[in-house]
Order: structure tokens, then C-alpha cells, then sequence
């Protein structure tokens, strides 16, 4: 009968560090950078800018179709054009970071001043469809 419970394993000499045996792969050093496999990540952050981007410009059409019907105010006209602007700054900001993500092998994060543009956007947006519905 073969009991492995008792197999003591590789042997090693007594100072030596554990690590990996011959022809395992070692462990990733999660410290270095150079260890990460981003692997599909970049991939799928792009597909979730693009269909943000999308969103927005229907939400910039609807804001467009939403002043324009039923006779058009200067404010809903005013809301609409700035949503158009915003939409605009939005395709901007994404576009740019859609770019970073495809200059390099490995991913950045994102920069402070792109997610800073990317919400003061996405508030200026709320607000404009806030004042079309209203």
C-alpha cells in the first residue's frame, strides 16, 4: 500500500530557501510591476469605454430630441446645447484614456486630471438632464 501522507517531500539542504522545484513556474512578486499579467483587463476596459461613450451619446440625442419637442425654450435649447458639450468633453476624456491603454503593454492608471474631467462631466450631464425634465 502507498501512504503519501508520510513522503517528506524534496529534500533540501538545511540554509537553503524554499522556492520552487524543477520545472514549476516561480510565484509572481505582486511587488513588481514587471510580474503583473494585465491579460484581458486592458482589453475589457476599452470595451467598457466605448459602450460608456455610446450611452452618452444617446443620452446627448435624447437631450437634443427632449428640447426640441414640444416647442423649443431658450433654456431647453441652452441644456441641450451644453449637454452636447459635455457629451463632446466626455468622447475627449475617453478617447484619451482609451489611447493610453492601448500605448503601452502594461496598463497606467488612470490620470487624476482625465478622471476629474470624466466626473465633472458626468455631474454637469445630470444636472442638464435635470433642467430638461424639469
Amino acid at each position: 500500500m502507498n501512504d503519501d501522507r508520510h513522503h517528506p517531500g524534496p529534500e533540501r539542504d538545511p540554509g537553503e530557501e524554499p522556492g520552487p522545484g524543477p520545472g514549476r513556474r516561480p510565484e509572481p512578486d505582486p511587488a513588481r510591476p514587471s510580474d503583473r499579467d494585465p491579460g484581458l483587463q486592458p482589453e475589457r476596459t476599452r470595451l467598457a469605454w466605448r459602450r460608456t461613450t455610446l450611452a452618452w451619446t444617446v443620452a446627448a440625442v435624447l437631450a437634443v430630441r427632449a428640447a426640441l419637442h414640444g416647442g423649443a425654450s431658450a433654456a431647453a435649447v441652452v441644456a441641450a446645447a451644453l449637454c452636447c458639450v459635455l457629451w463632446i468633453g466626455f468622447l475627449l476624456v475617453a478617447h484619451q484614456r482609451i489611447r493610453l491603454l492601448a500605448s503601452t503593454g502594461r496598463p497606467r492608471p488612470m490620470p487624476a486630471r482625465l478622471a476629474t474631467a470624466a466626473v465633472l462631466c458626468t455631474a454637469g450631464m445630470a444636472v442638464c438632464a435635470t433642467a430638461l425634465v424639469l
